[in-house]
């Protein structure tokens, strides 16, 4: 039985719910969740539709025949197989909570991904990435070889189909060409203290400031800094009894899960891009605890 995900984005108009819904019933198909958002600012309408196909169409078919209801509401559409995780390559650095969650959130099928390769400017987790039966990439980067590690960093996002780059504290600045190259496919994660406290060590800056609330942001990676569309954010509070090791860890903690749902998201195909910003349409219940994902 396929089972698939249909996405759609178009100018808000009456009918297209009706019309989506005809369309897969008379394909032999049985709608299993669907979410939706009318957005009255923007004029613009954005459908996530799961569902089965019970007659054994063709996913092929069912897309190309597509078309003429397309065409009606000038939608923009995308059909996604969903027994296919997504493959994702992830960048990280020299801190490892980002990248040893992702690992054991998809060891335990709570994320439809495949990490198909790691990068690293470092070689601090190359041990651990290789128990994990994945490739390992050493690209080491300077001022001086920069542009020449970013055509490695791509040829081996190629070589491999890689559909998304996940940036798990990845502390390089990517190209503005990388970043249009890549647009909308490479998730970033960081705290939420910019631009208050910037630099190495913001944690340290945040307890001497007496910060009661610790948040991290996963955005989009755009040529403005950190500045590109959020898909997912969350806090957690702190008091004065907390010192500055706890800032960390409660830190780290709040990053790995940021980015853990922000990825969960993409790869869900939650996530729709309108201008600066995004629509991230709600997970299914159970989402999250199942290795079918709605």
């Amino acid at each position: 039985m396929t089972q698939f995900c249909l996405t759609v984005s178009c100018p808000s108009k009456r009918g297209i719910v009706a019309a989506i819904a005809n369309y897969i019933a008379q394909n032999g198909c049985n709608i299993t969740d669907s979410t939706q958002f009318d957005d009255a600012d923007n004029g613009q309408f954005f459908m996530r539709i799961s569902a089965e196909a019970e007659t054994g169409a063709m996913l092929a078919d069912i897309s190309e025949g597509f078309n003429d209801v397309a065409g009606r509401f000038d939608m923009s559409y995308e059909f996604h197989d969903q027994g296919k995780p997504m493959k994702v390559v992830v960048m990280v650095s020299r801190f490892g909570h980002c990248l040893n969650d992702l690992l054991y959130r998809v060891r335990i099928g709570a994320l439809p991904i495949e990490i198909v390769s790691v990068i690293s400017n470092h070689m601090d987790y190359q041990k651990v990435v290789v128990n994990h039966d994945i490739p390992f990439h050493y690209i080491k980067v300077t001022k001086e070889n920069k542009p020449e590690a970013e055509a490695r960093i791509m040829a081996v996002v190629e070589e491999v189909g890689g559909e998304l780059i996940v940036l798990a504290r990845y502390m390089q600045v990517l190209s503005d060409a990388m970043c249009q190259k890549m647009s909308g496919r490479i998730n970033n994660i960081h705290h939420s203290f910019l631009p208050s406290f910037k630099g190495a060590n913001p944690y340290k800056q945040a307890y001497e400031r007496g910060v009661k609330l610790i948040g991290a942001t996963s955005h989009y990676v755009t040529a403005d800094l950190d500045e590109g569309p959020i898909i997912e954010q969350d806090t957690v509070r702190v008091t004065h009894a907390q010192n500055g090791s706890d800032y960390v860890s409660l830190g780290r903690d709040v990053e790995a899960s940021v980015l853990a749902r922000a990825v969960h998201a993409h790869a869900n195909y939650r996530v729709f891009l309108i201008g600066n910003k995004t629509v991230v349409l709600p997970a299914s219940p159970g989402s999250y605890s199942s290795k079918r994902m709605g």
